[in-house]
């Protein structure tokens, strides 16, 4: 999962991609980057940690130009800090072109060496170089009834041809030294928007990116839609046969944020009635509900409301520690979460607790999580997940890349609620998660359900862990 934003004439393009990448931030931890371009250079910074801290002021003041896109890192395919951090510029020859993609394409291998074959070199191990290699090939493509608008003539079927070879995910931004082209794969698995700043137009993977700038929310892109921005306005193709849209649920779950618009609704309002659907669900009594932050805040105020239940903060997050799900290893996960979370005992003490949380994926961190409401003298811990158990990989975009990682796979529900050491643990169910969305058949659910939209086993699933 990642964060891309976009910006096309405005005088502050890189400062304010800077600002929409900041925004994003909770979508990827592990590098940063900004290109931007004048109308003939295009020039980049990119570095590994977070946004604040690794790109400087002096930095920013050398990418001048009119356009810019920017991208934070949260590393499925690939190796992790500065080595794959994009944007991923490369020399072709339609000039120079840098590229932004949030997503997995699942053929990555079939691809590669196939390409290497032809004796196109690779100077990346992430799946998103293949956007620019296979553009460098010069190949063209235009499906028929498709109808390319001359100014686009000498790139667009190269780019037609490119997203026809990928399977998978994405939402895409490149630059180019005179336009800005953004792009979703026909399911829309993942999120991308536009907006508009006066004469600017902005793109970005969540609409939390336009507020900080002060700028209209427009419109989402569309799934299966290629948009190119230049001097002469936008021009919008739908290059390929309509599918089922599979827009991915977890967004909602986790990695949205709750302020953000995304796939027609607002993120806070599904998130809310996650924990009001997990309620009605459920009985148990209790004295206190209280949340795992930040994701778990959302549906606990649902459930709490729901059940008529005093809604308390029982843990404290130190907000100066990152997203604990999104570090790289294990091992950095567990330290992530001792050091961002510490128990309330004004809350605890002596208290039946309903520990509400988005998910449950490995079970370390509940487990985690368990012993410090222990410690802090909670008397019963009932543990209820706004989500169904995790049973499946995700093929596109988040870091759960096999089944022996996911606890739901390894144990019954009985044996979960032992090793993480709770009196009662509970899941949303799945009907009950598909009902707290509109157009249900719109999403995919693969990870809860198994029922993958497409056929994970005719392709190469490029999975290089970090």
């Amino acid at each position: 999962m990642c964060g891309i934003a976009g910006v096309f004439n405005s005088p502050y393009a890189s400062q304010y991609a800077f600002l929409q990448i900041y925004s994003l931030q909770h979508r990827g931890q592990e590098s940063v980057g900004i290109s931007s371009s004048d109308g003939e250079n295009i020039r980049t910074v990119k570095k590994a940690g977070r946004v604040l801290e690794a790109i400087k002021q002096e930095e920013l003041n050398l990418l001048e130009g009119s356009s810019a896109i920017a991208h934070v890192r949260y590393s499925t395919a690939g190796d992790s800090g500065a080595t794959n951090a994009q944007p991923i510029v490369r020399d072709t020859s339609l000039g120079q072109v840098a590229v932004v993609h949030n997503g997995n394409i699942v053929n990555y291998l079939t691809l590669r060496r196939e390409l290497e074959e032809k004796g196109i070199g690779f100077s990346y191990s992430s799946d998103t170089e293949l956007f620019l290699a296979l553009l460098d090939t010069g190949e063209e493509y235009i499906p028929h009834g498709v109808s390319v608008h001359p100014r686009d003539s000498d790139f667009v079927p190269r780019l037609l041809y490119t997203l026809s070879r990928l399977e998978g995910a994405y939402s895409f931004l490149m630059l180019f030294r005179d336009k800005v082209v953004a792009g979703r794969d026909p399911y829309g698995f993942r999120p991308l928007s536009i907006g508009r700043k006066g004469e600017s137009l902005l793109f970005a993977s969540e609409s939390c990116a336009f507020d900080i700038l002060e700028a209209e929310l427009w419109r989402e892109v569309k799934p299966g839609e290629l948009i190119v921005v230049d001097e002469a306005g936008m021009r919008s193709y739908f290059p390929f046969e309509q599918r089922k849209r599979a827009q991915c649920i977890f967004e909602f779950v986790y990695f949205s944020r709750p302020d953000s618009y995304i796939f027609g609704e607002w993120a806070y309002n599904v998130r809310k009635e996650l924990g009001r659907q997990l309620a009605r669900e459920d009985s148990v009594d209790a004295d206190v509900v209280i949340p795992v932050p930040d994701s778990g805040v959302v549906p606990a105020l649902g459930y709490a409301e729901e059940r008529g239940m005093p809604f308390e903060m029982g843990l404290i997050r130190n907000h100066y520690v990152g997203r604990s799900f999104i570090e790289p290893t294990q091992e950095l996960r567990n330290l992530r979460v001792l050091m961002k979370l510490s128990p309330n005992r004004a809350v605890l003490k002596g208290k039946r607790v309903v520990v509400i949380d988005d998910s449950l994926v490995r079970g370390t961190t509940s487990k985690r999580i368990v012993n410090m409401l222990k410690r802090a003298g909670a008397r019963e811990i009932h543990m209820r997940i706004a989500s169904p158990p995790v049973i499946g990989p995700c093929y596109y975009g988040i870091d759960t890349p096999t089944r022996e990682e996911l606890i739901a796979n390894q144990m019954e529900l009985e044996d979960i609620r032992k090793f993480i050491g709770v009196d009662t643990l509970r899941y949303l169910s799945l009907e009950g998660l598909r009902s707290c969305v509109s157009n249900r058949d719109e999403f995919c659910d693969a990870c809860f359900s198994n029922e993958y939209p497409i056929d994970v086993n005719r392709v190469a699933i490029e999975r290089k862990r970090y």
